[in-house]
């Protein structure tokens, strides 16, 4: 088991002892972050039994997977809330204890939200102020803008793919196939996590001072907008899919239209080479030295007859050459492990690797107050 320990002050945020004890949270909070699994338990349960936290709540935070919500035990909330992974584009669990004092994070993987709200808060000391409740909303805000740049990062990367369907480029359904996988598994933490953070900005719970609800309720709005954001890309993945089907289909009838003008264009000229093929001395200018090349001629003038009578009647066009784009953006998994600028906690969310294609991140991640 991993963990860390923050501790603010009067004169600022200082790394403290492993030790949870209610004189070192006496003067300010405390934020213990724990990445712990299943055979971490007992030490877990060990660390967290002063706090007197729920202990099934305990074992669950290690042991089971559980969709965003909140819990409260009276003395103590259990807010469960997910974040974009560092490792892939998925989402990762973070259990928050809070108490008047303490906030507790247990997680089994790395956050890059938590990591850069911690480097944040190490290095400021302005954001000492408030409680508990308020470092609690603002990793709520940062785990949740991670959800929104990586919408944001489709966003700016979606025209790239509107020019693989209108070309119908071969490798954009396996594209569109990893890029739904993601969205998908964000998808089923979003909306859960919005109605998570509208419970916390009316929470009743004397745990949560005003300021945290102005703080969670700015949190809320970024995730309205990554829910709406998710099921406008989920929109657009379809249509983008659509309009693949329909330029693939175009493709094969153009190929199918080129062939059928080509073997149009053959047929009299076979026509003729048979007919003067035939193995007969009586043929029309069987002797006659210039009849192959009536003959030649002939077919020449039927074949150009018959494409320009083709052209003529918009049968065949000009091909139209289209200029593909760039590549998509630089890669969904870098948006992962971006940092994420927390004191008025502003997310310079990089970019991530999703395959060959890439996202570019928009700026919109605003700061956090």
């Amino acid at each position: 088991m991993d963990m860390r320990v923050l501790r603010s002050r009067g004169d600022g945020i200082h790394p403290a002892s492993s030790e949870i004890s209610e004189a070192e949270a006496r003067d300010g909070w405390t934020w213990t972050d724990v990445v712990a699994g299943p055979d971490d338990l007992g030490d877990l349960m060990t660390l967290t039994a002063e706090m007197e936290l729920d202990a099934v709540a305990v074992r669950d935070a290690v042991e089971e997977y559980g969709l965003p919500k909140v819990d409260d035990f009276g003395h103590h909330l259990l807010v469960i809330l997910h974040g974009i992974r560092e490792d892939l584009i998925g989402t990762a669990q973070v259990d928050c204890f809070l108490t008047d004092r303490k906030l507790v994070t247990v997680r089994s993987s790395e956050s890059p939200a938590i990591n850069a709200l911690w480097a944040r808060l190490s290095e400021s000391a302005d954001l000492a102020s408030g409680g508990a409740d308020q470092l609690l909303a603002r990793l709520a805000d940062g785990l949740t803008r991670h959800l929104l740049a990586v919408v944001d990062a489709f966003d700016d990367g979606v025209e790239s793919l509107v020019e693989k369907a209108l070309t119908a480029d071969p490798g954009l359904l396996e594209e569109l196939t990893e890029v739904r996988s993601h969205f998908a598994s964000i998808r089923r933490v979003a909306l859960p996590q919005r109605e998570t953070l509208d419970m916390l900005r009316q929470s009743p719970s004397h745990l949560i001072g005003a300021t945290a609800r102005r703080r969670f309720s700015d949190a809320f709005d970024v995730a309205t907008r990554a829910t709406q954001g998710l099921e406008s890309a989920r929109t657009a993945l379809a249509e983008i899919l659509d309009a693949y089907q329909g330029a693939e289909a175009r493709k094969a009838t153009s190929v199918t239209t080129v062939l059928t003008i080509y073997a149009a264009i053959m047929l009299p000229l076979s026509l003729i080479a048979g007919f003067f093929g035939m193995n007969f001395p009586n043929i029309p200018g069987f002797r006659n030295d210039m009849g192959w090349i009536i003959t030649t001629a002939l077919m020449v003038v039927i074949a150009v007859g018959s494409l320009a009578v083709f052209v003529a009647a918009g049968w065949i066009r000009r091909p139209a050459r289209r200029r593909v784009g760039g590549k998509v953006g630089r890669r969904m998994i870098e948006v992962a492990k971006a940092p994420v600028g927390v004191a008025s906690a502003v997310y310079e969310v990089a970019t991530v690797p999703l395959r060959p294609s890439t996202w570019k991140r928009r700026s919109g991640s605003g700061p956090i107050e």
